[in-house]
């Protein structure tokens, strides 16, 4: 298994002999919305030139749910399976039918090979966001996608998580650090990757403290 930052909150696991993308956002397109956003760190073309097998978007922001860079992914020939939040689904349909679209709202799961999907809840401005739980390799990795600290997250969450991958970045109605902190101690994951700040934003991971806080490098292997 290995996995990679892609920056803000776009991971790459590889494992069981495929590439899975999660949130990736590979382009300038939030510019576009507020010049504010504008990336920090130049985009790695050749994660654009990756033919993944598996594509998830947790919700339908365009840092998370990015046509600019689905683009890439989506209008070639190979099909892909595409796992999104009911928000995404219609839009992401319009790729045509080569590909396997998902919907995938809270409780349900889906099974690709070796590799188990899980969505749970998440609590955000989009109110169909959701978070992940990827099962592979014996391993149990979380993915909150974007959300708030929400009690009723919590009963969806199984035990014997091994890494937990948190927002952090505290604006636009995602945990900050204190409470992402506070998240991770009740999760008790083995480890706790903090995601979703210095890409559209001047913030650093390296702030976030907690005692299983492993802080990621962006385009590196994230080395659980």
């Amino acid at each position: 298994m290995k996995l990679t930052w892609l920056g803000q909150a776009g991971i790459m696991l590889e494992t069981d002999g495929k590439i899975i993308l999660i949130d990736p956002y590979l382009s300038n397109s939030c510019q576009k919305l507020n010049p504010a956003s504008y990336r920090r760190v130049p985009v790695d073309e050749s994660f654009l030139k990756l033919t993944p097998d598996v594509i998830v978007c947790t919700h339908h922001h365009q840092d998370h749910y990015d046509e600019d860079t689905l683009d890439h992914y989506l209008k070639g020939e190979n099909g892909v399976t595409v796992i999104v939040a009911p928000s995404c689904f219609s839009d992401v349909r319009k790729y045509g039918f080569k590909h396997n679209y998902v919907y995938f709202p809270p409780k349900t799961q889906w099974t690709e090979g070796n590799v188990r999907f899980s969505a749970v809840k998440a609590v955000h401005s989009d109110p169909e966001a959701i978070g992940i739980i990827i099962e592979a390799e014996g391993k149990k990795l979380y993915f909150t996608g974007d959300t708030l600290y929400n009690d009723e997250i919590f009963e969806q969450i199984p035990d014997g998580i091994d890494a937990l991958f948190v927002v952090v970045n505290g604006v636009g109605n995602n945990m900050n650090m204190t409470d992402a902190r506070r998240f991770s101690q009740r999760v008790a994951p083995k480890k706790t990757v903090p995601l979703h700040m210095g890409m559209l934003d001047d913030n650093s991971l390296a702030s976030f403290t907690c005692d299983n806080a492993v802080i990621p490098e962006i385009y590196k292997e994230i080395v659980l």
